[in-house]
């Protein structure tokens, strides 16, 4: 690094004169929207690809494609609980190149395979690198924002998980159109791989960044100390029963929006027999609701607190209406519509971003801002565990049956399920007081 990015820090004097904080830090934003566009696109082509290319060219059992996915989960919780200490050690700029790198080349890899054990190899991988993206991101929307602006710039930055959604089913047919299936891994490898150009022109922490004056450099650092606080290990978490609450919903509901992500294609596919040039359309419905999902559900609560409402009824409440929007769902089986089983499930995806959006919402309520990363996190690795269970139960199923209809119904009362064990074990919404550390 050059000299010039040791510059001395600005003044507090210097930092009011100026009338402007500057607006830089917002490009930060679009860096991580940018990529994680990438990140949702790389996850989703396999099973975008899988019914038309893949399983007619290779032979794949049901049973292979849930293996080949559980792989992809296993290595996902793994790297969620190994990110942490990663970018302690390395830094936020080495450790999202080092992330990036690694999910890039393994989704290039899968271009070489052949075989369910490379596959399998290869979505391993994959799932190691991009388990790293939210960790440095969130880490890196700490450093760059001060507290009242943090929680805007995540909303904005966790759109791109719903474009990406949007994105990989209209760009990958007319990528395996043009370069075959093997050509879109490795097109969407390259993508990775060129936003490393733009994260290291730009990309710099704000006490070292030369592209920032020393208003905006004072806006950003002004509330560091409240930022650096100790948190709190998950471990310590453990003995609190609403940690446990939250942690119960994370193991119904993770799984189920993990499997739409993946087997979401096939379902169409099988269903209503669409092929790849005609399923794209009704994925994006889907996740073009999920993103007004997120949006809503988060203002239900507030919108019910605004009216007088107790914290404890408010949340709640917005709770079981997202729970209860999950429901139709199982009736996707059922209907001769593809558009109408599109709209089932496009409730059920903004449901399921509102139900999070108020979750995360409900942490915050229940624990110090220091602990809620630390139960988020791990509420997010016991889904990822628990994910691969449930993806041996699909494959199975679907393996046996040949259809979705055990599977749906699974699905849509997850969510009723979650609500009950939240509402049982943590019957108050309160904040908890945090035993003193041993």
């Amino acid at each position: 690094m050059s000299e010039r990015s040791f510059r001395t820090a600005p003044t507090a004097a210097a930092a009011i004169v100026s009338p402007s904080p500057g607006r830089f830090r917002w490009v930060i934003v679009g860096l991580l929207f940018l990529i994680t566009v990438v990140n949702y696109m790389d996850r989703q082509v396999l099973g975008l690809l899988k019914p038309d290319y893949l399983q007619k060219q290779f032979h794949w059992s049901e049973l292979d494609f849930g293996r080949i996915n559980i792989a992809f989960q296993a290595s996902y919780a793994i790297g969620q609980a190994a990110f942490g200490p990663f970018i302690d050690w390395a830094g936020t700029r080495s450790a999202y190149a080092v992330a990036v790198v690694f999910w890039s080349l393994a989704a290039m890899a899968h271009a070489l395979t052949r075989t369910v054990l490379g596959f399998g190899g290869a979505r391993f991988a994959l799932g190691l690198g991009e388990s790293g993206n939210f960790p440095v991101a969130i880490r890196t929307l700490t450093e760059w924002f001060p507290a009242r602006e943090r929680s805007l710039a995540v909303g904005i930055f966790n759109t791109s998980t719903n474009l990406g959604g949007m994105f990989a089913p209209l760009l990958v047919p007319w990528l395996a159109w043009n370069f075959g299936w093997r050509g879109t891994f490795v097109a969407l490898g390259l993508a990775g791989l060129a936003w490393l150009a733009l994260w290291y022109l730009y990309y710099a922490s704000p006490e070292r960044s030369t592209r920032i004056g020393a208003a905006e450099r004072a806006h950003i650092i002004g509330d560091a100390e409240r930022a650096r606080q100790v948190k709190i290990p998950w471990r310590r978490l453990l003995r609190y029963r609403e940690a446990w609450a939250y942690y119960g919903t994370c193991v119904l509901v993770g799984p189920v929006w993990w499997f739409y992500g993946f087997w979401l294609p096939d379902f169409f596919s099988k269903q209503f027999h669409l092929d790849l040039m005609h399923f794209g359309p009704p994925l994006v419905v889907v996740y073009a609701a999920a993103g007004l999902g997120s949006v809503a559900g988060g203002w239900l609560s507030s919108a019910l607190l605004a009216r007088g409402w107790p914290l404890n009824r408010a949340r709640k409440a917005a709770l079981l209406v997202c729970a209860c929007c999950t429901l139709p769902v199982i009736l996707s089986t059922q209907v001769g519509s593809v558009w109408l089983a599109t709209l089932f499930f496009a409730l059920a995806a903004a449901a399921h971003q509102g139900w999070s959006a108020t979750m995360y919402a409900t942490v915050a309520d229940l624990f110090p801002q220091r602990a809620v990363a630390s139960v988020v996190g791990f509420g997010g690795m016991l889904a990822s565990v628990v994910s691969m269970g449930f993806f041996w139960l699909v494959s199975t199923i679907l393996q046996g049956e040949g259809t979705y209809v055990v599977i749906m119904r699974i699905c849509g009362s997850a969510y009723v399920a979650a609500w009950l064990i939240f509402q049982l074990a943590a019957p108050r919404i309160r904040p908890v007081a945090l035993d003193p550390a041993p």
